[in-house]
């Protein structure tokens, strides 16, 4: 299993589908996922350090989660089928919860906790990225810094 770290979300035209990056924190493989809309704007959300006037759902879990006094300990990126990929929440007591994995993500940078993904997802669907294509992610980067969450909203928005 791998510590992941989230480089960022980013829309994919001309479909107009976001996608998020994660990168393993002591390998060279990516992670891309395609999510959701609304994921991907919880996500950017928290990575901006932008706080909404009233909690989203990513953050009303989160303080369910303290009120009822458990402890997330992890993410976990699970499996991967049929261009699906899963993930688990794990709590303390290694109490383990089904979700997806743009909800996870999403819980994890709100609660501090590390993302992890197995070995055989990243074996199915982890990428290299060679030096020369650098300059892509350096773009990416740059790209999600002068992202707003309001360019993650569709167009039936």
């Amino acid at each position: 299993m791998s510590e992941m770290r989230v480089v960022g979300v980013r829309v994919e035209l001309p479909a107009n589908q976001p996608i998020l990056l994660l990168r393993e924190t002591e390998g060279e493989r990516y992670l891309p996922i395609w999510i959701g809309s609304v994921e991907a704007t919880a996500i950017a959300l928290e990575q901006q350090g932008v706080r909404p006037a009233r909690p989203l759902t990513h953050d009303l879990l989160k303080d369910v989660i303290g009120g009822l006094g458990r402890e997330l300990e992890q993410v976990i990126i699970t499996d991967l089928q049929e261009s699906t990929f899963f993930a688990e929440l794990v709590f303390d007591g290694d109490v383990r919860v089904s979700a997806r994995p743009s909800d996870s993500v999403a819980l994890a940078l709100r609660m501090g906790v590390p993302i992890h993904a197995e070995e055989g997802v990243l074996d199915e669907a982890g990428l290299i990225i060679p030096d020369e294509q650098e300059d892509e992610v350096e773009k990416f980067r740059e790209f999600l810094d002068s992202v707003s969450p309001e360019d993650f909203r569709g167009a039936d928005t």
